[in-house]
């Protein structure tokens, strides 16, 4: 087995105990008399040099090195004996459960401290005398004290290391769930550009096209005055957004969100813009109240309001650029406890492009709109009438009233 490079503290620090214990075994201090040791002076030095070299390896290989230690250690009992020897094991000892395996190094305090006892109950029980606890205390110091002070260190190690584990992940969330706030608000964002201005862009595209195309100077004029007044409003709705970018304080909300008491002038406009291309908006508003020429008697959420509003905006859109000249019909259903349902159907299939250009992104908008709200939404041809070949295109969103939540719309 090939030992890995040893860390250089650590040779460092073996060299200095080496030097240091040689030093004392040539001053003659020895942990015994020269007399009790079945052992020349000289062998004291081999268990000093083979616990040195190998405690220059406890990062890398701590249970090799216990057991080295171990060996050596037992083999200086046989020698005069090297105060430097049992200090380059405890520091054996404690390198192993610090650095050691956690499946090893959790039972060397427990170990150490049976062994402890151990050592005193035996001394006790052959020497009889108060000496064989002191003994006992030094097998402690040796073992049992540099295992339990491994033990701590390793511990607060672990606890730091996973409060930083922790500290990371709580960053790494907090870095998602910013990520995911400014998706989602430039999503919002991308929507509310959409459906504000998507519309009047779309009317000054038609009807600058008319008055292009048309050499009569009525409907020319009438054209300019539709392209201006929705240049107007486009322009003014582009302000306020921008001043909602630029606003710092946590008010992203606009000034007046969007209802279902501005749907008629939502259509008027339509109405307006469409009449030029054959297009004819009509609102069949079947709420309650509505009908008997009342204010509604079931009113929605305001979340529920704004994308009801938004959804026949957009498709009010999309008739002007694509429908055929014919009836475009809004129908509004909501009763109290009761889901609100909005369906925009529209002529399509004579014209072989559409009147204005567009993104495409006015249907993904819509769903997104109804998906947040938790909703239902379907966008796409149905068969027209039997008496000819006409074909609709009906946009249909149903709109949850009874759960509590408010998502951006």
């Amino acid at each position: 087995m090939r030992l890995p490079r040893p860390h250089r503290d650590d040779v460092l620090i073996v060299s200095a105990a080496l030097i240091g214990g040689i030093l004392l075994w040539s001053l003659g201090l020895y942990m015994q008399s020269p007399e009790s040791s079945p052992t020349p002076p000289w062998a004291a030095l081999v268990p000093l040099v083979v616990i040195c070299c190998q405690s220059a390896f406890r990062r890398s290989r701590p249970m090799l090195t216990l057991l080295v230690g171990c060996l050596a250690l037992i083999a200086d009992l046989f020698t005069v004996g090297s105060l430097v020897t049992i200090v380059v094991f405890t520091d054996t000892v404690y390198a192993s459960v610090v650095y050691g395996p956690t499946r090893y190094t959790r039972h060397i305090p427990k170990i150490t401290g049976v062994l402890t006892v151990a050592v005193t109950l035996v001394l006790l029980a052959v020497l009889r005398d108060a000496e064989s606890i002191l003994l006992g205390i030094v097998v402690g110091l040796i073992t049992f004290a540099p295992a339990a002070t491994g033990a701590i260190v390793r511990n607060h190690r672990e606890a730091a290391d996973a409060a930083r584990l922790r500290a990371e992940q709580t960053a790494l969330l907090a870095e998602m769930d910013r990520a995911q706030a400014v998706t989602a608000e430039r999503s919002r964002m991308a929507r509310e550009l959409h459906d504000l201005v998507a519309n009047h862009l779309s009317a000054i595209a038609i009807h600058s096209t008319a008055a292009i195309s048309l050499d009569d100077p009525k409907t020319t004029r009438g054209a300019l005055e539709v392209i201006r007044e929705n240049s107007v409003d486009g322009l003014t709705e582009m302000r306020r957004l921008i001043g909602l970018l630029r606003d710092n304080s946590d008010d992203w909300e606009p000034a007046a969100r969007p209802s279902l008491s501005g749907i008629e002038s939502l259509v008027a406009q339509a109405r307006t813009n469409g009449a030029a291309s054959g297009i004819d908006c009509v609102l069949d508003d079947r709420r309650p109240g509505v009908r008997e020429g009342r204010p509604a008697t079931a009113v929605p959420p305001a979340p529920v309001e704004q994308a009801a509003y938004r959804i026949v905006q957009e498709s009010l859109t999309n008739a002007l650029k694509h429908a055929a000249p014919g009836r475009v019909l809004i129908v509004l259903e909501h009763t109290a406890g009761h889901s609100l349902t909005v369906v925009v159907t529209s002529p399509y299939g004579a014209r072989s492009g559409p009147r204005a250009p567009g993104s495409g992104a006015g249907l993904v908008g819509m769903r997104e709109r109804v998906a947040l709200l938790g909703g239902e939404f379907e966008a796409g041809p149905e068969p027209g009438p039997a008496a000819g070949p006409e074909k609709i295109w009906r946009v249909r969103a149903v709109l949850p009233v009874h759960d509590d939540k408010e998502p951006d719309a």
